[in-house]
C-alpha cells in the first residue's frame, strides 16, 4: 500500500514566499518529526516556499532524507490584485472551480499542478512520502478524493495539519491524522 502524506506547514510569520517559522512554528516542525519517525518515510517533497521547507527540515535532519523542491507545490495565487473581499471570493472558487481573478488561478488550474506531483508520487517506488504544501492547494488535493471538502474544509485545517492519501490497487481514500 502506497501512504502519501500531506502536511500543511507550520506556523509562519506571513504568507510570503520567505516568510519564516513563528517560535511556536518551529516547536511544531519538531513535533512533526516527532510524528513521523517511526513511519519509514523514504521520500520528502516540498514547496519552494520557507515556511514549507522549514516545516520538514527536522525531519529530513532526523531521516537523513533530502527535501525535494517542487515549484507545482507552492501556494494558490487567487489573484495578484488586492482584494479586500478575499475571503469570500475564495468561497466562491469552491462552487465554481473555473472561477479565475485577476493574475489568479482557477481552482481547477491550482489542483491540476498539484495533482501533477501526487500522480508522479503514486508512479515512485516508495511506499511512504510525505508531500508538504500549504492550506488552499492542500484543501483542494483532498478535494478530488473526498468531494464534500470544500472551503468549510480549507478553514478547519490547522498549522500544521496532516492527512494520509492512501492507495492500494486503484482504491484511494483519504483522512486526517493529525492530532
Amino acid at each position: 500500500m502506497k501512504r502519501i502524506y500531506l502536511v500543511r506547514h507550520c506556523k509562519a510569520t506571513g504568507q510570503e514566499p520567505d516568510a519564516q517559522l513563528t517560535d511556536d512554528g518551529i516547536q511544531q516542525a519538531y513535533q512533526l518529526a516527532e510524528f513521523f519517525k517511526d513511519m519509514g518515510i523514504e521520500y520528502i517533497v516540498s514547496s519552494p516556499f520557507a515556511r514549507a521547507i522549514h516545516t520538514i527540515k527536522p525531519l529530513s535532519d532526523y531521516s537523513n532524507r533530502e527535501i525535494h523542491i517542487d515549484d507545482r507545490l507552492q501556494e494558490r495565487v487567487l489573484s495578484t490584485a488586492q482584494l479586500n473581499n478575499w475571503m469570500d471570493l475564495l468561497e466562491q472558487t469552491y462552487s465554481d472551480f473555473d472561477l479565475k481573478f485577476e493574475g489568479g488561478e482557477s481552482s481547477n488550474e491550482a489542483a491540476g499542478r498539484a495533482l501533477q506531483v501526487i500522480k508522479e508520487m503514486i508512479e515512485r517506488p516508495e511506499q511512504n512520502i510525505v508531500v508538504v504544501t500549504h492550506g488552499a492547494l492542500l484543501s483542494l488535493i483532498i478535494n478530488q478524493y473526498d468531494r464534500a471538502f470544500g472551503f468549510e474544509g480549507w478553514k478547519r485545517l490547522t498549522n500544521p495539519d496532516v492527512y494520509k492519501l492512501e492507495i492500494e490497487h486503484h482504491d484511494a481514500r483519504i483522512n486526517r491524522v493529525w492530532i
